[in-house]
């Protein structure tokens, strides 16, 4: 009994922890799904925030301050991509691995040299509510963050920017014959998916109690994986819905990562090759014609949790995504080719008896 009690209260830290990251699998979906951007930033500019944020509390600042800190040194990561890629003409996967690899060195820089900075005898923003940690209560909370946070990142793609930025990544042809400029607005999206990724860094210093230069290495399997599998369950055909799918999926990813590493056989030291196990399995079901048929029973839910405009996704030739986007698109389109077509019955000659 002892046992399933610890697993359970286990449990409910693993979905703390996939709350948190849920904010990374945004900012994961803002590129990769709506800008077809394929970023690599995530890894370093996680490690940024986290850094930033636990140097300034070490020194005695504001957790809050530390916070909004920790998202813009992420923000600025994401800035030097889109450098690199709008104004070096880059190509997009490189200029974020080139990113990735400057950001290393620049955040031992900011850790003084140090591979682990710790929080433990600081106030961070956890501290006054350290024991009530790992329960419901601080897990309604964790879900409440995150569902502001999507309100607001739906808003913001509603917008004249925000559609401007979808338009980007659908035809970037098409949204710059309508004046669009395609530069600004992969700039502004992939300081704002960064500065998701660093805020998420800073939360989780915080939120450990410690930063490490490693911190952030895999993460963009992670924010991959939430990003698929909340888009297999979910769907993408509404915003607000595809949004919610990733914060979903990113619980689902955690709980996955707890449930593994509770197996007999598996050590502590085998987490990269279950985070790469579980996205292989993601992109494999997404694929698969009898998961798709099983989510598919799901469309009479999706139709109740919103009604505003479709979103059109394009598949991105860099992308993980875009091969399970293809056999969707073929899947439907057979679909589709298979209906019979009913045609009226021809007229006898004669028109008579």
């Amino acid at each position: 009994m002892g046992s399933v009690v610890w697993l359970f209260h286990g449990s409910l830290s693993a979905v703390e922890q996939g709350l948190v990251y849920a904010l990374l699998a945004l900012g994961v979906f803002l590129t990769f799904r709506i800008l077809n951007f394929a970023d690599l930033t995530v890894d370093s500019s996680f490690t940024t925030g986290a850094a930033t944020a636990a140097v300034l509390v070490t020194s005695g600042r504001s957790p809050w301050l530390a916070l909004l800190a920790g998202a813009l040194a992420g923000a600025l990561g994401g800035l030097i991509t889109a450098l690199l890629h709008t104004v070096g003409k880059i190509d997009p996967l490189l200029a974020s691995i080139l990113t990735m690899l400057g950001l290393y060195s620049i955040n031992l820089r900011i850790m003084g040299g140090r591979g682990n900075v710790s929080l433990i005898k600081s106030d961070t923003l956890f501290t006054p509510i350290r024991d009530w940690l790992g329960t419901w209560g601080s897990v309604g909370l964790f879900a409440a963050v995150v569902l502001v946070v999507v309100l607001v990142l739906n808003w913001f793609l509603s917008t004249d920017l925000g559609l401007a930025i979808r338009s980007t990544g659908d035809n970037p042809g098409m949204a710059a014959s309508f004046g669009v400029s395609n530069n600004v607005t992969k700039t502004i999206a992939l300081m704002l998916a960064n500065a998701l990724v660093g805020l998420t860094g800073a939360l989780m210093a915080q939120y450990q109690g410690f930063a490490d230069i490693g911190g952030g290495t895999g993460l963009i399997l992670a924010g991959l994986a939430s990003v698929i599998l909340g888009n297999a369950i979910l769907g993408t055909r509404f915003m607000s819905v595809a949004l919610i799918g990733v914060a979903v999926g990113s619980v689902i990813y955690r709980l996955a990562i707890f449930l593994a590493l509770k197996l007999p056989f598996v050590q502590t030291t085998d987490m990269r090759i279950i985070s790469a196990a579980i996205v292989v399995a993601a992109l494999i079901l997404s694929q698969s014609a009898t998961v798709r048929s099983a989510f598919g029973r799901l469309k009479p839910f999706r139709s109740k949790l919103d009604t505003s405009e479709p979103m059109t996704l394009v598949p991105n030739a860099f992308s993980p995504l875009a091969s399970a986007d293809a056999v969707s698109a073929q899947a439907q389109a057979g679909r589709t080719a298979e209906e019979p077509s009913v045609s009226p019955p021809a007229a006898r000659p004669g028109g008579g008896d």
